[in-house]
């Protein structure tokens, strides 16, 4: 059933942005923001653009505080209980963004089983059910602002909202996973699933790395493929992987499938369905209607946006998007490319304040990942990380 709907939105990802904006704007019209952007006369993507303005979080920020505070059907129309605190790398120091019941629902549980099926669909042979999948997301401390309203990490938000048929293959256990203390949780981590058979992977590659050397230092083996045979696929996102994968295929001792997601507190955005394909596939029918913004008009006080017809492969975008979480043609901050126009598929190239043009070169981190991968394989390196910066010469 998943494989025959995600078949129709790959082949018809225009049809299906447009259904989704109507849903989005039918649905919010008589909050206070669609009220003042008169929603209820926006019937194309022409009229929103037009009507609507592109934000910032700052822009936003009144809003969410005033959610934060208890009023409702401010940004959208059912009532928002939880938020998502995001490190605010574009405009604010930290970010609080709402995640309503629609956007845990319509966008990141319905994309994790559309990555599970897609991931099923390319490896039908796949024992990746058979085992536990080992989660290791970031710090998971929930706090509450009030009575009605709590806020934590991504991670945090989605764990305590999993259904449970999505608990059931997760490991570790909900108290470890809670755990906020990274040196303690590490060895909880670590002596909690050493005995586990963990067959996938996914979170953020330092912490997994570390986690990999102390079972390693824990049991002697030689390699994780020793600790866990049935490993096959790691899930990764957030940060650039090209640094870390020479470290994992080191370290695990086999060959398993990496795959990348493209998510963040915003919303589930794309992943890769072909793990021999960089370009991740975009998620087109998931409760967020997509505009693209070229990176030359970001500053203008006018900037452009080109809708999917409209992009070209190999240009550097900035999304700006709209969402069932209640977030109106929101400025995301990320810099991606598109690699396939069919169907639609992306790479995140950045950030739009990530990148040198002190001398007009452009660079951005995507330029750097890879100039550091391909020079590391020529020098037979391993690069743990690194800096960049321009220099400046002087008399």
């Amino acid at each position: 059933m998943r494989s025959w709907r995600i078949d129709a939105w790959k082949a018809h990802p225009e049809d299906s942005q447009r259904e989704v904006l109507q849903d989005l704007v039918t649905s919010a019209q008589y909050t206070e923001f669609g009220k003042k952007y008169n929603f209820s006369k926006l019937f194309n993507i022409k009229a929103f653009k037009k009507a609507v303005p592109i934000h910032e979080y700052n822009d936003i920020k009144p809003y969410i505080q005033r959610i934060m505070d208890g009023e409702q059907n401010v940004l959208w129309n059912t009532p928002v209980s939880w938020f998502a605190k995001s490190s605010g790398t574009t405009s604010d120091k930290s970010k609080f963004i709402p995640v309503t019941d629609e956007s845990l629902q319509d966008c990141h549980f319905k994309a994790a089983k559309d990555v599970l099926t897609l991931y099923y669909n390319f490896n039908p042979e796949s024992d990746l059910l058979t085992g536990k999948g080992l989660v290791i997301g970031g710090s998971h401390t929930i706090n509450q602002v009030n009575e009605e309203v709590h806020y934590g990490d991504l991670s945090a938000v989605l764990l305590q909202n999993t259904p449970f048929y999505g608990s059931w293959l997760k490991t570790p256990e909900l108290s470890i996973a809670l755990m906020e203390e990274w040196e303690e949780k590490i060895e909880r981590l670590a002596l909690s699933t050493v005995k586990e058979n963990i067959t996938s992977i996914s979170g953020v590659p330092t912490w997994t790395l570390v986690l990999f050397k102390r079972i390693l230092e824990m049991t002697g083996k030689k390699n994780m493929a020793e600790v866990w045979p049935n490993l096959e696929l790691y899930i990764h996102g957030g940060v650039s992987f090209t640094p870390y994968r020479e470290q994992f295929n080191r370290l695990i001792g086999k060959k398993i499938n990496y795959l990348e997601m493209y998510n963040a507190s915003e919303g589930f955005f794309a992943a890769q369905e072909n793990p021999d394909d960089e370009g991740m596939l975009l998620f087109v029918d998931h409760g967020i209607f997509m505009e693209f913004m070229p990176v030359a008009e970001y500053g203008k006080p006018h900037p452009q946006t080109v809708g999917l017809r409209e992009v070209q492969k190999g240009k550097h975008y900035a999304p700006v998007i709209s969402t069932n979480g209640g977030l109106w043609r929101y400025l995301l901050g990320d810099t991606v490319q598109f690699t396939s126009l069919k169907p639609y598929k992306i790479i995140v190239s950045g950030r739009l304040k990530h990148y040198i043009n002190a001398f007009g070169e452009e660079v951005i981190v995507d330029n750097t990942d890879r100039a550091v991968f391909v020079a590391s394989e020529k020098c037979n390196a391993v690069v743990n990380d690194y800096t960049a910066a321009p220099l400046y010469f002087s008399d």
